[in-house]
Order: C-alpha cells, then sequence, then structure tokens
C-alpha cells in the first residue's frame, strides 16, 4: 500500500470482466474509488456490486470527467468504444488505464497518440498476462539478470474458454471486439518486446479464422503471429478452445528460449501437477529448477499510482503501449483467413 498523496480514480465502463480486477487491485494498494458509470444493466453489473458495494454508481459519466478531484480513469467498456472513453478522459485532465485491447481500428490509435501527446496524461492500457503475473515478474528479473543469457524467441500461448452462455452480443461481432489478434494476441505482443527487449517488431506472418464455430460467425476463434526483430522472433497463437474440464479459463503458457537456457511459465495451471498458479520451469548451464513465483509482488499499479504523481513512465512507456497495439492492429488488418 502506498501512504500518499491519495489516488483518487473512477470507473467509465465495466463491459468485460477484467473490470473487477483493475478495480480490486487498486483498491488494495489504497486508492480510492469514487464511483462508477455503465450505459446500461449490463452483464457484468451484478458482478460489479457483489464485488464492490460501497462504490456509487452515477447517472452521468460527465458527472466523472469533470470532477477535478479524480486523477484516473479506469475502463473496461466495450472495446470499439475504449478509445473515445479515454480521449474524453484525457482531454478533462485525467490520465487513463483500459482493458486490453485499447483500441480496435488504426485510425483511433492514431488519434490517441495525438490527445495524448497534446494533453500529456497518461494512457496506460492493462496488459494483465503480464502485469498481473507473479511469475512474469520473476521470469523478468532472471532474463535482466541474464540467468539464460541473450533472449532468441519467445513463444507465447494464449487459449482461453468461450464460455458461450455468458458472452454478451458485441463479444461476437468483429467490429466491436476488434478481432482476435487485436484483442488477445496484444498480450503476447507485449511480453516478446517486454522480454527481447527490444522497441519494435516485423510481422512475418499472421493468420485468423473460425475453426470451430460455425454458429457464430463473427467469432474469430484461432489466431496466430509471428514476429522478428533482428535475431529474436516470436511465435504466437490464441485461441477459444479450452475444454471446459480444464479448473481455470485457460493453460496459459510463455516459453522464453535464450542463449543460455531456458524459462517456461505456467501461469494459471501446471495441469496434473503442482496446484495453484505462478509456477516456473528455468534450465540453464547450472541445471533445471522450479520456482514458485506466487508470492513475488505485482508491480504495475504502485508504479502507475507514482507515475500519475510524478509523471514519470515506470510502470509502462507511451512507445512501448503504443507500439503493442499498433503491431496487434497490423497483424489483424494483414491477417490471413484460414477457410475451415
Amino acid at each position: 500500500m502506498i501512504n500518499s498523496p491519495q489516488l483518487r480514480f473512477a470507473v467509465i465502463g465495466i463491459d468485460h470482466r477484467h473490470i473487477y480486477d483493475q478495480v480490486a487491485s487498486l483498491l488494495a494498494i489504497g486508492a480510492q474509488c469514487v464511483g462508477y458509470w455503465t450505459h446500461d444493466e449490463v452483464r457484468t453489473l451484478d458482478g460489479f456490486v457483489k464485488r464492490f458495494p460501497q462504490i456509487p454508481r452515477v447517472a452521468d459519466r460527465r458527472t466523472l470527467l469533470d470532477d477535478q478531484n479524480i486523477e484516473l480513469i479506469v475502463s473496461a467498456a466495450i472495446p470499439c468504444q475504449r478509445a473515445q472513453v479515454a480521449i474524453d478522459a484525457m482531454r478533462h485532465g485525467k490520465d487513463v488505464m483500459v482493458d486490453k485491447p485499447g483500441m480496435t481500428t488504426l485510425a483511433q490509435l492514431d488519434e490517441l497518440r495525438r490527445v495524448q501527446r497534446e494533453t500529456g496524461r497518461i494512457f496506460s492500457v492493462n496488459f494483465t498476462e503480464r502485469f498481473e503475473v507473479r511469475a512474469v515478474t520473476v521470469a523478468t528479473e532472471l532474463v535482466r539478470a541474464g540467468a539464460i543469457g541473450t533472449v532468441l524467441q519467445t513463444v507465447g500461448l494464449g487459449p482461453h474458454r468461450l464460455n458461450r452462455a455468458l458472452r454478451p452480443p458485441w463479444f461476437f461481432d468483429p467490429q466491436a471486439y476488434g478481432g482476435i489478434l487485436s484483442d488477445l494476441a496484444s498480450h503476447q505482443i507485449d511480453q516478446f518486446l517486454h522480454f527481447a527487449d527490444v522497441d519494435d517488431a516485423s510481422i512475418v506472418t499472421s493468420r485468423v479464422g473460425n475453426l470451430g464455430h460455425p454458429d457464430d460467425p463473427g467469432l474469430e476463434d484461432f489466431g496466430e503471429i509471428v514476429l522478428a526483430h533482428g535475431r529474436a522472433s516470436g511465435y504466437i497463437r490464441v485461441d477459444w478452445f479450452t475444454p471446459d474440464g480444464l479448473d481455470t479459463w485457460g493453460d496459459g503458457r510463455l516459453t522464453i528460449l535464450g542463449s543460455e537456457g531456458t524459462i517456461e511459465l505456467r501461469k494459471y495451471i501446471d495441469i496434473c501437477g503442482r496446484p495453484g498458479k505462478d509456477h516456473l520451469f528455468l534450465v540453464n548451464h547450472e541445471g533445471s529448477r522450479y520456482i514458485d513465483c506466487s508470492s513475488a509482488p505485482l508491480p504495475y499499479y504502485t508504479d502507475l499510482w507514482r507515475d500519475v504523481f510524478e509523471r514519470t513512465q515506470s510502470a509502462m512507456t507511451h512507445d512501448h503501449c503504443f507500439k503493442v497495439c499498433e503491431l496487434a492492429l497490423c497483424a489483424q488488418q494483414q491477417a490471413e483467413r484460414i477457410t475451415p
């Protein structure tokens, strides 16, 4: 928990369940949520009220935008609406943290970049598969310390459970959610740039398709990307095929190949292995070992707090944030469509 000054934030848009973790994580470090706005009785509303009964709902989001005592706006609105939420907030002198994807079109990205430069406000996309995974914190420390030498490749797998009956109509509208690469694969793009320690990448290939859900033609249930920068490469696979028999929403994995060893993360479950999540396996010239990362810190939220008051970019630089979004959108735009 950070002592002072007090961070006051508000929520505009609760359409995705990620808003629960966004709000809970800020409250956990001592921030104060002064209110939330949602456009109607969205499916996530009951869960939000149950988790945060103390947070008042406001009838007009302008009430939150006009409140000069609010420093940060948090949003998990419908993906195609997040850019406008962020633009409105920055123009009202507020910093912004949104769920991924931060935008769904290149035009929105261009406008966000322009408004961020003009206002000097913080625009941060919460890439949860890095910022809210304790094993990634440990992997970052190991890679930066040279435990596996120079990073040569990352393999990022992002399988998800569809939970068809729980999904709102916008989930199946590509204009609303932006496509599977723009959405889910942004996590793995972020991790490639982060672990390879590069500021850009070329898209070698990208593919998307609906391979198993013909009754939902607007859904892209499979996507893959190959990225490259110098001698480093990254393979990414995302999908909506996690079976109901798994004890979590997806067996998210990350393998980091180095010139002197490898690191593998089993982020959310070790199938038929150790209980819990945040499992890390390190192999190098010294041998192989397992590291339980469940007690490692998650610095993103405390870093963002400090950035708000110190006007720094310690949680994530704007260059990195916008480059991840740009690569995801370009990969989506140029993707080959797989025909089953």
